[in-house]
């Protein structure tokens, strides 16, 4: 790959995941007031294989909030706003569910994503 290709390239993947952080970072202030025992989010991502490679996972507290988050459908409700969220910034997700994940931090969440 030619050097003008590869620094276009890094440009066009520093945009994206810019434009991922603040459809998620929309989504992630919006929860934290909104749904009882919800922490934070993170994502990864293989750029190479986007948006098929993108995983959110949404962090809460306890498992019981989780649980209780659940039983309330915001799982659901934080799927769909992901979604929502990403098409305004132009990223289509095709089965969102499978781009996202639940965890808390009593299981270890922090640990395991740092």
């Amino acid at each position: 790959m030619d050097q003008e290709l590869a620094v276009t390239l890094k440009k066009t993947i520093k945009k994206l995941d810019n434009n991922v952080c603040k459809a998620l970072t929309q989504v992630c202030e919006y929860a934290k007031h909104e749904i009882e025992g919800f922490e934070w989010l993170t994502h990864t991502a293989d750029y190479a294989n986007f948006p098929h490679s993108l995983l959110v996972t949404c962090v809460f507290d306890t498992n019981k909030h989780l649980n209780n988050a659940v039983i309330a459908q915001n799982d659901v409700f934080l799927i769909k706003h992901i979604q929502q969220s990403l098409l305004k910034q132009g990223i289509v997700l095709k089965k969102a569910k499978s781009n996202v994940r639940f965890d808390t931090e009593e299981d270890g969440a922090s640990e395991r994503l740092l």
